[in-house]
């Protein structure tokens, strides 16, 4: 059904002339009477009674008439759903704990009057094509690993350098270290379950023991963090990294200790991704935001793969 016809018609039975309705859509009287013409075809009934002084409805207008209205109802709701500002901007954080999370969730108490809706992505190509549907407005990501640069129309920008601790139990030979030098963890196992082959955070730690020599072990299913800090805490030969913002929650029994790494520190980028031609407000804010927040990149003492976008 032709919205712009049922439209006419609404006015013209609130005008009660279709000349008047023609002035108020600033259209001619006769695309008015074309209009409603077409609209009476397709519903296969006269909606109007023509009369000297104007047009009155019919008996079938006048059951019409109320559907009329709430067509236009629908239709403004629809529009208004995707009309860039009125829907909640919509943002890939990547996990719920990490530091992408903690952003935004700054941003919510420094904006409370955007709308919000996070989601949870695990790989860079579904966040990518997500960013370019349309179908998100913005991904926190680490790029661009080797030979995977991103595409033309998608733009990033670095926010946030997070640095690695290392997470022991009680009984590992470094839990009594108050802080840990990179040549310090050569020899030790470090245990990250869950590392996705071809992920950006994969790309990351194969240059992190490549330059390092260290020894990062991904065996095992990933039954999540519960899982990862029960095995830590009761296996002495096992420590694992977590970055500085990951907000985790463990029982005192666990007497897990959360130990700096230094000389240098590896640190993990966080970067924005965007679609260039998304057109959000609230995207725009976002990422001053985020310009206004952020600290200084690739500081003295600190280590990032060299394929690490310095924007």
């Amino acid at each position: 059904m032709d919205l712009d016809a049922v439209r006419t018609f609404v006015t013209a039975a609130d005008a009660g002339q279709f000349q008047e309705a023609a002035a108020e859509l600033a259209v001619t009287q006769q695309a008015v009477s074309k209009r409603i013409a077409a609209l009476e075809r397709d519903l296969g009934v006269r909606l109007f009674t023509r009369t000297a002084r104007g047009a009155r409805l019919s008996i079938d207008g006048q059951a019409f008439l109320p559907h009329a209205r709430e067509l236009l109802r629908v239709a403004e709701r629809a529009r208004a759903s995707v009309r860039p500002g009125h829907r909640p901007l919509r943002v890939d954080v990547l996990a719920s704990r990490g530091a992408a999370s903690g952003l935004m969730r700054a941003f919510h108490r420094a904006h409370p009057e955007i709308d919000l809706d996070v989601v949870w992505l695990l790989d860079i190509e579904t966040a990518v094509a997500a960013l370019r549907s349309g179908t998100i407005d913005a991904s926190f990501r680490a790029v661009a690993m080797p030979g995977r640069p991103l595409p033309e129309d998608i733009e990033s920008v670095r926010v946030l350098d997070e640095p690695l601790q290392l997470l022991t139990g009680p009984a590992h030979a470094l839990a009594g270290a108050r802080s840990v030098t990179v040549a310090q963890l050569a020899g030790h196992r470090i245990w990250m379950p869950g590392i996705v082959p071809g992920s950006e955070w994969a790309a990351y730690y194969d240059d992190l023991v490549a330059e390092f020599g260290l020894t990062i072990e991904a065996t095992g299913p990933n039954f999540g963090s519960d899982a990862l800090l029960d095995t830590v805490a009761d296996t002495p030969a096992l420590a694992t990294f977590i970055s500085e913002r990951t907000r985790l929650v463990w029982p005192a029994g666990h007497d897990l200790r959360r130990i700096p790494v230094t000389d240098p520190t590896p640190v993990y980028p966080h970067s924005l991704l965007w679609h260039r031609d998304n057109p959000h407000p609230a995207l725009a804010v976002l990422r001053a935001h985020l310009a206004a927040t952020s600290a200084g990149h690739d500081t003295a003492g600190t280590w990032t793969p060299g394929w690490v976008t310095p924007r």
